[in-house]
């Protein structure tokens, strides 16, 4: 039995668009180290029962974001990890718009490498690229990347969140369309809503606004109007204050017997003795000064008494008008400053009011136009829909027999839904149902007893859908569970013809599978005293034909087992 990884016939395959390359595995239950190449087309994965082709799906569901078990943790270590490497030619669109979202780069051609690390306490780590992320980022991505279907599949074709999507691609819808206009109405929809809120509103506060804007424009308040008569006020209070020492003042400098007039006088007398002495002279020159200083300082008093001069009355009436306009001010949350624009913003919201009903009826006009156009768009969709289900329906059917389904029937419901629960996708639900006895009633996919029956029923389903895209990695776990000879051939063609182009790995006990795969990995179980261990080995020739004849004879392979494994490698 050949084990070298690297064989002359991995060689020969060639790599498909978008699969898994390598799985690497370290202390996952019974596997100490394992790292797995893959290739494109089908691989499929035999050993005994027991030999632990659960852990390699279980250790795959860690890194794909399943949850965290601690049980996987191979004992007597304290971590485990798992990494899984895909490779894509362009990488998805879904898958770019997760990675950009969470700040990840992939250059082109660049792999994408999903690394998860187990510890036995519990915890867990994951990463992209070596980038650190969420475990919930790994959970988004994983339908992008890996498809499982098995005895449990509570996923992928069996969820009927995926099944109109599927049918579209089967009848080469215009999603895009319906999309487009469904964003183009709501938003016509939205704006409508918006515009008849705000009318609304505003008409609920129309007397409101007409009794606030008449008191603005009653006031007339002016920017810069607050200062000015503050500062008047101001000036008036402190001539208030003042003008008892002013009068005060201006007695001593009026009147004959006031200060001026006796320098004035004194300034006569003087005048007529001055030539007399030099020094009389010079008092007199310096009299001269005081009374012309005097008689300054007398006219600055009268100015200044004029300027600080009030009148109560208009006191009054500016600190009316102070008190009228900060209140108004106060009233509108606003300062004094901002009221003439209040008022402007009140008359533009009556004018809104007033010619809103114009722009309302122009957006209702644009709006009803989008959602005919959507309308339109969805029920060409929808008519696409019904004509694709009806040929999904008979390729489905004609799958059936072959697979030992020949009492089932296969039929694809699209209901109407109701218009409050349209959408981007249009106005259709769409679900796979399937009868597997005659008279039975049609049933939701995944409600069938038998998960052999399910696999079968999504392989064949798969079949029908082959070119609609998907995963970039297929998974069937026994598939041909409970079923053998033509209907185990029946399965492994069907499953190398869906792994053409792509990549597609089926865990198999059937010897008529196993034959048709293009990779070939056996999975075995040893003990070494107290410990156990799970390997993998990818086969060559020689180990494929070993291993197809121990699948047909059991423990002891005979000759003619060989011979027969060797007819069943011919035929493929």
């Amino acid at each position: 039995m050949g084990t070298a990884l690297c064989c002359s016939r991995y060689l020969s395959l060639e790599r498909c668009a978008n699969m898994l390359t390598r799985l690497s595995i370290r202390n996952v239950v019974l596997i100490e180290a394992l790292d797995l190449d893959f290739a494109g087309g089908l691989g499929v994965l035999t050993g005994e029962t027991g030999a632990g082709k659960s852990i390699l799906l279980d250790a795959l569901g860690l890194v794909l974001g399943n949850r965290a078990d601690s049980g996987l943790v191979r004992a007597g270590e304290d971590k485990a990890s798992v990494s899984a490497t895909f490779e894509f030619a362009h990488l998805p669109a879904g898958i770019a718009a997760a990675l950009d979202d969470a700040g990840i780069e992939v250059e082109a051609g660049e792999p994408l490498i999903l690394k998860r690390q187990l510890k036995a306490d519990g915890g867990s780590k994951a990463w992209i690229n070596d980038q650190s992320v969420g475990v919930a980022l790994l959970r988004e991505l994983s339908p992008a990347l890996v498809e499982l279907h098995g005895q449990h599949d509570d996923r992928g074709l069996v969820n009927p969140r995926g099944h109109r999507a599927l049918l579209d691609r089967f009848a080469g819808s215009d999603v895009e369309g319906v999309e487009a206009a469904w964003r183009t109405w709501r938003a016509a929809e939205d704006a409508l809503a918006d515009a008849q809120n705000r009318l609304h509103k505003a008409g609920e506060d129309r007397d409101l606004l007409l009794a606030h804007l008449e008191e603005l424009t009653a006031l007339a308040p002016v920017a810069g109007e607050e200062t000015e008569l503050a500062e008047a006020r101001a000036t008036m209070q402190k001539g208030e204050r003042l003008s008892g020492d002013l009068a005060e003042l201006q007695h001593l400098w009026a009147g004959s017997d006031s200060a001026l007039a006796t320098l004035r006088s004194a300034a006569r007398r003087l005048d007529r003795i001055a030539a007399e002495h030099p020094l009389l002279k010079e008092a007199l020159d310096a009299l001269d000064r005081a009374v012309i200083e005097a008689g300054e300082a007398e006219d600055k008093l009268a100015r200044a008494a004029e300027a600080l001069s009030h009148d109560p009355q208009q006191l009054d009436g500016i600190e009316t008008r102070l008190f009228d306009l900060r209140a108004a001010a106060r009233k509108h949350s606003c300062t004094v400053d901002e009221l003439p624009d209040r008022a402007l913003a009140m008359r533009a919201m009556l004018d809104a009011i007033e010619g809103g009903e114009a722009d309302l009826a122009a957006l209702a006009r644009k709006a009803h136009e989008a959602g005919l156009e959507y309308q339109a768009r969805a029920e060409l969709i929808s008519v696409s829909r019904f004509e694709a289900s009806q040929r999904l329906d008979k390729a489905v059917a004609g799958e059936l027999a072959p697979l030992k389904l020949d009492a089932a029937r296969f039929r694809t419901r699209i209901v109407r839904l109701d218009e409050d629960r349209w959408g981007p996708g249009g106005m259709d639900a769409v679900e796979f149902l399937i009868a597997t006895n005659p008279g039975a009633d049609f049933a939701p996919l995944g409600k069938i007893a038998s998960g052999g029956e399910l696999s079968r029923f999504i392989l064949a389903l798969k079949v029908a859908l082959a070119e609609q895209g998907g995963a970039a990695t297929v998974i069937f776990d026994e598939i041909d569970r409970g079923v053998g000879g033509a209907v185990a051939s029946a399965i492994g063609e069907r499953l190398a013809r869906l792994a053409s182009g792509g990549q597609l790995l089926a865990v198999t006990h059937s010897p008529q599978v196993a034959a048709r795969g293009g990779l070939h990995y056996v999975i075995a179980k040893s003990s070494e005293g107290t410990v156990t261990r799970t390997s993998v080995a990818l086969l060559d020739s020689a180990g494929r034909q070993e291993e197809i004849a121990r699948m047909l004879s059991g423990a002891e392979v005979t000759p003619e087992a060989r011979a027969q494994a060797d007819r069943l490698l011919e035929g493929v």
